[in-house]
Formats: C-alpha cells, structure tokens, sequence
C-alpha cells in the first residue's frame, strides 16, 4: 500500500475509485465500505484509494472554537489506521492537513481541486451522511450532479449494523470510554490493539519490581483509558506475551498530559535479556479492563496496587489462553487453562 501526504506527488496514481473519510478505527462500517470499494475499483481497473485527514476535522474546529476538550477522543493513532487499511487491502491512502485553507474550500472548489484535479477520481463512494466543503455545505446530491458534469461516478453506501446497532466510530468510543471489550470487538471485528516502538522511560518499573515496555500513544486524547488485561505481540516470534497494561497519564508519578501504554508482561522470555525490546514495534490487545487510572499517595501504595493488578491479570488468564499463540488469532480463540505460574 503506498501513502501519501497530499496529493501533489509524482508517484499518485493519475486516477483512483475513491472513498473519504476519516476511518478512526476501522470499524466493521468501514471494512464493508472498503470491500465494496476494493470490487468497483478491481471491475472498473483502477486503483483504490483512500482519502483521510489529519489532524481529524473535529480536532481542528474544537481548537478554532478554543475547546479543545470538545474534540472527539480518538481510537487509533494514524500508523494503526494505516495499517488496518492495508490489511483490507486498500491500493493507495491520501492523508490531507484539515487546516484552516482546506476548510475553507468551497464544496465546488473541494470537487474540482481535490477530487478532479488532485486524485483523479473516477469512481466515489461515500457514506450516507457524507458531507463536504466549507460549512458542510456539500451533500451527496451536489456530488452526485457534479460527478455527472465531470465524469465520475457516486455511489452512497447505508449504515452497517451488528445485532441492529449502527456501527460507527462514535459507538466504539462508548464502548471504550465504558470499558466493554467485548463490545468493542465486535465493533471492530478483532480485539482492539495499540502498536507502536519501545521507548525508553524513567525505569520506574524496574524500581517497583514490574518491569514494563513503554509506548506512545500519539494523540492526548485516547478513546481508552485505564489498565487492561493485554497480549503483547511482536517481541517474540509467533508468540504472544500475557501482560496487564496502564493507558494514561500516570497520575501517581507525573500526570504531565503526556499518554503511554505501559506494558508489564507477566513471564518475560529472559533470554531477551533485560533491554531487549528498546527500539521494537510491538502490537498490544487489550483483552479486558480491569479499571480506571487511579492516584496513589505514595510508591508503597503503587507497588501494592500494580501487584494487585497483576494477579488479577493471571487471575483472568487463569481461565483463558490463545491456542495457538499466533499473530493471526482473535480473542474468539480463547479456551480455558490452567492457572499460570507465579514465578
């Protein structure tokens, strides 16, 4: 899949079957539109494509308005977007700065400079509340009549539902925001995950006697939050890693804003050695939420919680394991066990 920032770029392709939108998450909405879009494009010879945004428009307006709290909490970091996009098998991505100019453009003017003349449309499919240009003043009608004048084709897809629920990405967010993985794997159809390289932190961990992996989570507003049962994988080949996770601020060490997932795997393969992972891009599930990020008053108090977090974690898993550990299961794999070890 190629990527590309803006559409002025030698390697684009001079013409596409389109689909736009922001695909936060990549919900099971999103999958249906873009296997119906995979089929136009495949029947018509031409490339899919997707145009997203960054930062998400909401973003923008929610800073314009100077409330920035009003922006949507968001699902998926763009590199998890990215990659959930080229899993379903999407050609090419477009991602577009939602800045001030770009919101400004007029509905005629987004047509012709970004669908005509920037990708080369031929084919657009939307969903059945697609809006556009400034304002929103664009609908699916307009885009319809103007494909007719400028020769391409629109096509408008329904909502998609799970058990008469509408998937969208506003449901996932409740459903995180609420703690219901289940849930949100259904929304998703595959456990909710988080990749991203190991970073260095303040070794804190080692200290308390929990040593954790360390991500970034590039957004200050994750959808999740908390600390959550997880697996971890991409640290040992075809292999995944029973672990318990904090989502968050840390509010008993810094609370400085900035949002990490900090992994403490509960074996740790020693032949990795200490500060094997640095550097990896690993991808963590979140299986199951134990609950929200608490303050503690003092690190005996921390060491005593994560403690209880971790045997809560084997506790869990007591019950649970992935058969096999591969990087191509769901939690739809998971049969009962023996209790792990507390070695």
């Amino acid at each position: 899949m190629q990527v590309f920032r803006g559409f002025h770029h030698p390697g684009i392709a001079s013409a596409c079957a389109l689909t736009i939108g922001n695909f936060d998450g990549v919900h099971r909405g999103h999958q249906a539109m873009l296997a119906l879009l995979r089929n136009e494009a495949q029947h018509r010879g031409l490339p899919s494509c997707v145009m997203s945004f960054e930062p998400h428009p909401r973003d923008h307006f929610a800073r314009l308005a100077g409330k920035p709290e009003s922006a949507p909490a968001r699902i998926a970091t763009l590199r998890d977007k990215l990659s959930e996009l080229e899993r379903c098998g999407v050609d090419q991505v477009v991602v577009l700065r939602f800045d001030r100019a770009f919101a400004s453009l007029s509905p005629a003017a987004f047509i012709d400079q970004v669908l005509v003349h920037g990708v080369g449309a031929r084919y657009v499919l939307v969903g059945d509340d697609f809006r556009f240009g400034a304002k929103r003043a664009g609908d699916y009608a307009m885009l319809d009549a103007a494909g007719q004048a400028a020769g391409f084709d629109v096509a408008r897809m329904m909502s998609y539902e799970v058990h008469g629920v509408r998937v969208s990405s506003s449901a996932v967010r409740e459903a995180l925001a609420s703690g219901d993985m289940a849930h949100v794997a259904e929304l998703l159809g595959r456990p909710y995950s988080i990749s991203g390289h190991v970073i260095h932190g303040r070794k804190l961990g080692r200290e308390l006697g929990f040593r954790t992996l360390n991500l970034r989570f590039g957004h200050p507003k994750p959808a999740a939050m908390g600390i959550f049962v997880v697996q971890l994988h991409g640290l040992v080949p075809q292999r995944a890693l029973a672990g318990v996770a904090s989502l968050g601020v840390r509010p008993s060490v810094e609370d400085a804003g900035r949002v990490l997932l900090e992994v403490h795997c509960l074996e740790w393969p020693e032949p990795l050695g200490v500060d094997t992972g640095y550097g990896r891009c690993v991808r963590v599930e979140l299986l199951h939420k134990l609950h929200d990020e608490l303050r503690y008053e003092s690190m005996a108090a921390l060491r005593k919680g994560i403690a209880r977090d971790e045997a809560d974690a084997r506790a869990w898993f007591s019950s649970y394991s992935r058969l096999p550990l591969g990087e191509g299961n769901t939690t739809q794999n998971l049969q009962p066990i023996a209790p792990l070890s507390d070695h």
